[in-house]
């Protein structure tokens, strides 16, 4: 038993020390992928251990010998193993191909949450109306009460107390300033929906509003009240009509600008 047990040692230490005292040259080669990030793929020789990685393009050097075995191995391309030939070391185009790494999704699930908002979470009252940043500032500066003002009926509630900002906002004209602010936004407003609902092309093509006049045609639009009431349902067909009735007038005022 003995005797079995020493000679299958012998037979493992001769397959070492042949392995260590085999003559090893250097290989040259590159590695080839339909991904183009070739760079910082691992080349390891299984035998000796000894590790390289690819260049930008793709190619490697590491001393091996025929009948090693080179690894492959990096997070983009699969493990490839290659056992190297006497024809490898003369080939001046030795190429392993190596497949890539597809994490490939099971199943996507998209939720939708259209009903929570704020009212839904109880973080304001159901029906409350909502005001933009040009309303409320005016609202502030012309309420009476701002504090003590009930939210749904407008009457003082007790305690509340009358303020005279109103007063002094109106005399140093503040109140027409954040009035016309407001006029401002709504404007813009309007010119979003409107470029919303109609395409630079139809401005142009249907319309025959030159290029260089569209955005001045756009606020000559919303400038229009009976147009912005009409653009304000989102009802497109009668927009349509009465805007091809402001870009004929419009194209007028064109004309005459330029005789």
């Amino acid at each position: 038993m003995i005797t079995k047990i020493a000679c299958c040692l012998l037979v493992v230490l001769g397959q070492s020390v042949k392995s260590q005292t085999k003559e090893r040259t250097v290989i040259n080669g590159k590695i080839s992928s339909v991904n183009s990030d070739l760079e910082g793929v691992y080349v390891i020789n299984a035998e000796t251990e000894a590790i390289t990685s690819t260049d930008v393009s793709g190619g490697f050097s590491i001393l091996a010998a025929p009948g090693d075995v080179l690894v492959f191995s990096s997070i983009q391309f699969k493990e490839t193993r290659v056992l190297l030939k006497c024809e490898d070391f003369t080939d001046l185009a030795f190429t392993v191909k190596l497949s890539m790494v597809m994490n490939q999704l099971q199943e996507v699930i998209v939720k939708r949450y259209d009903n929570i908002n704020a009212e839904a979470l109880g973080i304001v009252p159901y029906g409350q109306k909502t005001y933009t940043q040009a309303e409320r500032k005016l609202r502030t500066a012309t309420a009476l009460n701002p504090e003590g003002t009930s939210p749904t009926d407008g009457r003082l509630e007790a305690g509340g107390s009358v303020s005279a900002d109103p007063l002094f906002n109106f005399i140093s004209g503040r109140t027409a300033m954040l009035k016309k602010e407001l006029a401002v936004e709504k404007k813009e407003a309007f010119m979003k929906l409107l470029e919303k609902m109609f395409t630079l092309e139809h401005f142009v093509d249907r319309l025959k509003i030159p290029l260089e006049y569209v955005k001045g045609f756009e606020y000559y639009a919303v400038e229009n009240d009976r147009f912005t009431v009409i653009l304000g349902s989102k009802n497109k067909t009668s927009t349509e009509f009465l805007l091809a009735e402001l870009a004929t007038k419009y194209k007028e005022m064109i004309a005459s600008e330029i005789k």
